[in-house]
């Protein structure tokens, strides 16, 4: 599988996106005619080379003619259907846009339709924005994967005044996504960079095991004293096995703690939305047995999960740490038996036949209904899986 990979070592925005991109070997010349066929007089993107705390990278600058006009949505996607721009490229670039419509109308209480772009409306993001769609397509690859990205920290000055970074539209964007820790006093993502990543990353983690065969340098405009302003860009092979992804572990040991209280508390856990919830007997100081409860979750659920395991046991402390996580494609799939319908999962490996897993519960509810063993339930839905479904 074909796969990009984006190290935020230094957050990500719009010309350093491109800038890795035309670094790894996208043909400058072609997202250039694609920005000239927008109709903005005068713009084309500039490659330069520079070098950042020692550190060589491409950087991208937009020359056009001075202008001064607050576009609406409409009016930059109408630019975008007006375009010369491959049918998938004008999905992806509205697409971009249209997420960072959405996240400026939140953030400023109005609709997508009404919503101004400022700074993101202005020549250079939109070039920005479209040449990044046009330049990943060139690219096409089959999977971006992105590391944590850091905002930064201070404050920026923009239309509405001082704020503090990130930047409203960029954490609305930034939801979901895993952050890292920065020390930085400068704006690191941009919301341009923000939209890129909400709209066209797959997973957020460490980089996959993959094969490279390219690497490309992205320049930010900024020259930073405590790292090299770059974005760096991985493409390479990765294995088909599984995808991947990153998750947390959250731990603590207990031994004062009764069975009936970790119960309630794993059932709470998965009301939370863990992902997996379990628990060992461990042999803890002065010979005592006790129980180390164990939570995998999302990162946006690890404070939430955390609370609670606080809240319902006697623990004084939680471990936790991010984890790589491979797992199998999979999906819901429902088979047909001699007592009725089953409820599962399908996993495969790309290129191979899927296995089916059913769900305990449904095989729970046919086996009380007709009256039958559970064991009963789960053979016949095997048997009934067969490569008629499976296709």
């Amino acid at each position: 599988m074909k796969t990009a990979y984006l190290d935020c070592m230094s957050g990500i925005s719009g010309d350093m996106t491109l800038g890795a991109l035309v670094d790894a070997g996208v043909d400058l010349a072609a997202v250039n005619a694609a920005i000239e066929s927008l109709s903005i007089a005068g713009c084309r993107l500039v490659a330069t080379e520079v070098k950042k705390n020692g550190f060589r990278a491409t950087q991208i600058t937009v020359e056009h003619q001075p202008e001064h006009a607050h576009r609406h949505l409409h009016h930059i996607t109408d630019m975008i259907d007006a375009s010369q721009l491959t049918p998938r490229q004008k999905d992806l670039a509205k697409r971009i846009f249209t997420r960072l419509g959405e996240a400026e109308a939140k953030v400023h209480g109005t609709t997508i339709r009404k919503v101004h772009f400022h700074e993101v409306g202005a020549v250079d993001s939109i070039a920005d924005i479209v040449g990044s769609a046009v330049a990943w397509d060139l690219l096409g690859v089959d999977r971006i994967v992105a590391s944590p990205v850091p905002t930064g920290r201070g404050m920026i000055q923009i239309a509405h005044g001082r704020l503090s970074v990130p930047a409203p539209a960029t954490a609305e964007l930034l939801q979901g996504v895993p952050l890292a820790e920065s020390h930085v006093d400068a704006e690191l993502t941009t919301p341009t960079g923000a939209a890129i990543l909400a709209t066209m990353v797959d997973h957020f983690g460490p980089l996959p095991a993959m094969t490279v065969e390219r690497i490309g340098y992205g320049a930010g405009q900024r020259d930073l004293v405590e790292q090299a302003n770059l974005l760096r860009l991985f493409v390479g092979e990765a294995s088909d096995a599984a995808t991947s992804d990153q998750v947390w572990v959250l731990e603590t040991n207990l031994d004062d703690t009764s069975g009936e209280v970790i119960g309630y508390c794993t059932t709470k856990l998965w009301e939370a939305g863990a992902l997996d919830v379990y628990t060992t007997a461990i042999q803890m100081k002065k010979n005592r047995p006790g129980v180390m409860l164990s939570v995998l979750c999302q990162a946006d659920k690890v404070e939430k999960i955390e609370k609670i395991v606080f809240r319902e046991t006697t623990t004084l402390g939680v471990r936790r740490w991010p984890v790589s996580r491979h797992k199998l494609e999979r999906k819901e799939h429902t088979i047909q038996t001699e007592w009725g319908p089953i409820e599962g999962k399908l996993g495969w490996i790309a290129g191979q036949p899927p296995s089916f897993s059913p769900e305990f519960e449904s095989c729970k509810r046919v086996a009380a209904e007709k009256n039958v063993p559970l064991k009963a339930v789960y053979e016949a839905a095997q048997k009934a899986f067969g490569p008629s479904q499976a296709g």
